[in-house]
């Protein structure tokens, strides 16, 4: 059983232990919604927080000390091939998380992304908001549909899937399971999205580097691919060594 599992039966334990205790007279009745505060603080803790592994059992940072994974989600986008071209001149591997209908509309761009070695994974298909209330059904829906897109314009079936968001609940749980893929998180989130500066974006990133970290990152963002040649380079001279994310895990990105 996963977290969630063991959470759920110990939170009906307790409520009923409180329960009991309250209409015995031993405790007083603020105790009751305490505990159902308490446990939907937890609920909704270990639906943002990828790195709990709460709901299901995501890969978010790897061990080797010298190793560090690039991942860009949400392309291909407006800064896909300038990054490509950076990634191709520093010689760095890194992994691409894909939404499906944007590969549909940039065929050449994903294609580009698998011909120069990098991972072409799963984002789902739309990344829309409404994901994350979907059925487990409808998710693995989105999910195959996005495989299908990728095993069409790179011949390969991927095995890694980025949650949108990071989002994660029981129904994803079970279309995770169903989908035979598995979770990819990160150990290190940038927020370039929001970001407006980018030397500081890039301090702040060499500054919490450390050994097996998967850095979150967006190819949608001017600001991420203005930075990145420094970033490398810097990362590069602490002495860590990009590799793809299925090398730092130790799994497979393919079928």
């Amino acid at each position: 059983m996963r977290p969630f599992q063991y959470i759920a039966i110990l939170f009906v334990v307790l409520l009923a232990i409180t329960t009991f205790l309250h209409f015995t007279g031993i405790i007083g009745f603020l105790w009751l919604p305490a505990i159902c505060l308490l446990y939907m603080v937890l609920l909704y803790s270990g639906v943002t927080k990828i790195q709990w592994n709460y709901y299901l059992h995501s890969y978010n940072k790897g061990h080797n000390k010298h190793f560090i994974a690039l991942t860009f989600d949400d392309g291909p986008n407006t800064e896909t091939e300038a990054i490509l071209d950076i990634l191709k001149q520093e010689q760095v591997p890194a992994a691409f998380f894909c939404i499906g209908r944007h590969i549909e509309k940039n065929q050449a761009v994903a294609l580009r992304m698998h011909d120069e070695g990098h991972i072409v994974g799963n984002h789902s298909y739309y990344h829309t908001s409404g994901f994350d209330w979907m059925s487990s059904k409808r998710m693995l829906a989105e999910m195959e549909k996005c495989n299908s897109i990728i095993r069409k314009v790179t011949g390969r079936q991927p095995l890694m899937f980025r949650p949108p968001y990071g989002i994660t609940n029981p129904n994803l749980y079970r279309a995770l399971k169903a989908s035979g893929m598995i979770s990819i998180g990160w150990s290190l989130r940038t927020f370039d999205t929001i970001a407006k500066d980018g030397e500081k974006l890039k301090n702040k990133i060499i500054n919490k580097l450390s050994g097996g970290d998967i850095i979150l990152l967006h190819d949608s963002v001017p600001l991420t691919r203005e930075i990145l040649t420094d970033l490398i380079r810097q990362a590069r001279k602490k002495g860590f060594t990009f590799v793809r994310v299925d090398q730092l895990l130790d799994v497979r990105a393919y079928a």
